[in-house]
This record gives structure tokens, C-alpha cells and sequence, in this order.
């Protein structure tokens, strides 16, 4: 058989998946990829002064953390790498039915989180195109959501995102 011209093996999307909002600070939890494996842990760092959450690789090394902003509380969280701020996170717009997240990137392109935050169904976007898809669809287990990433994106800085958004989007005392 001929080899159609044009058409190459394009790089799959990587899947995650993530807990609910179960957690506070001082929590931990394992970010698993889609084969069942220990990808990434949030941990929740009680002991600073600024309630802070950490993303770390499987063998312990802080990849981002993200700190509430002392002035703004709930709507606007920082994403630090090796001590420099990366990225903000601000609640942007919310509605009825659909929210909005403004993801501000220090030395690239901004991104925007928008749909229904809450139930886990939206969409991460750069310029208008899609970056990465959060959606609850995917599993059938309880209190679990997945983030699909399109290739030769960031992940980390990706689902340190979708950490600040779900941390933003519930109330936790």
C-alpha cells in the first residue's frame, strides 16, 4: 500500500487525572497520568507564612509553587519557579453559568480559562487555541476530573493552573 503523502503520526495529547477539590492547605495528593501512574503531587504547605501549595515530581522536587496574593484573597494566585514568579492566575469574569480565568504568563503569551469551572468542563486557551481541556467526563470515578494537555505544551506549569483555578473556585476553611 502507497504512503499517503502529508500525514504523519501526530504526538498525542497527555491525559491526567486529578481529585476533586478534596484538599486544603496542609493536604497532599497524587496527580496521576493515564496510565495509572504517579505523574505529579500537589503538596500543601501549612507551615509558611502564605498558604502555599507546591507541585512536585514524583521524587520530591518543586516544580511551581502557588501562593494566594496577600491583598486579593480567593481571586488571584502566583505561580513561582526556582523562586520567580512565572505566572498569575486571576478570576477574571464569573457568570451564572460559565467563569472566566485571565492566566497571565511573565515572558510569553497569555492564556485563558474559561466554561464551567466549577463542574470541571473548560477549556485552557492561548491566542484563541486550545492548550488543554479539563473535563470530568472522562472517568467514572467520584470526586475525579481529568486535564488533557496537547503536546509540546508545559504540563507542569498546566496543571499547577488548574490547581490555582480549583482552588480558587471552592471555599475551603
Amino acid at each position: 500500500m502507497p504512503l499517503l503523502r502529508g500525514r504523519r503520526e501526530e504526538a498525542k495529547p497527555t491525559r491526567y487525572r486529578m481529585q476533586e477539590k478534596l484538599f486544603a492547605i496542609g493536604d497532599d495528593f497524587w496527580i496521576e497520568n493515564d496510565r495509572g501512574e504517579r505523574a505529579f503531587k500537589v503538596n500543601g504547605k501549612a507551615l509558611r507564612v502564605r498558604d502555599t501549595l507546591a507541585l512536585e515530581s514524583p521524587d520530591g522536587d518543586e516544580l511551581y509553587s502557588m501562593q494566594e496574593k496577600k491583598l486579593r484573597v480567593k481571586d488571584t494566585m502566583d505561580i513561582e519557579r526556582d523562586g520567580r514568579q512565572v505566572a498569575t492566575v486571576k478570576k477574571a469574569l464569573v457568570t451564572p453559568l460559565r467563569d472566566r480565568f485571565a492566566i497571565s504568563v511573565d515572558g510569553g503569551d497569555d492564556m485563558e480559562a474559561k466554561g464551567n469551572i466549577v463542574d470541571h468542563e473548560y477549556k485552557i486557551e492561548r491566542g484563541g487555541e486550545e492548550v488543554a481541556v479539563v473535563s470530568r467526563r472522562w472517568f467514572r470515578v467520584r470526586d475525579t476530573y481529568g486535564i488533557e494537555i496537547k503536546p509540546g505544551e508545559d504540563d507542569g506549569l498546566l496543571l499547577a493552573t488548574a490547581v490555582c483555578i480549583d482552588q480558587m473556585s471552592h471555599d475551603v476553611d
